[in-house]
């Protein structure tokens, strides 16, 4: 469940980040048109490696169930953390990003 959520949410910070305002708030300038692409292909990678990881885990059935449990539990996290803490959520995205192999790996 964690690898899920490590995963999910690094996702979702990387699709914000393709969008030029949250780009330009958090880092301070406005993304390249490759920025804006790569970060897009590289949220939907970890959004499909967060269900991949939920289906390997449980299978399909309840993989699909705690997939959609972690994708809001992750967005919400995001969402509230976005306009209070811009700098913390981009930093535990970095930090849940380097830990997520060892929760894939099962060292969770």
């Amino acid at each position: 469940m964690l690898a899920m959520f490590l995963l999910s949410y690094g996702g979702f910070t990387a699709l914000c980040l393709s969008m030029a305002r949250h780009h330009d708030d958090l880092l301070g300038r406005k993304p390249s048109l490759r920025r804006r692409r790569g970060l897009k292909l590289a949220g939907w990678g970890l959004l499909g490696l967060s269900l991949w990881s939920a289906v390997a885990g449980k299978g399909w059935g309840a993989g699909l169930v705690d997939w959609c449990a972690v994708l809001m539990a992750s967005a919400l996290a995001l969402v509230f953390l976005l306009p209070y803490r811009p700098r913390l959520a981009l930093a535990l995205a970095a930090m849940g990003l380097l830990a997520s192999p060892a929760a894939v790996w099962g060292l969770n």
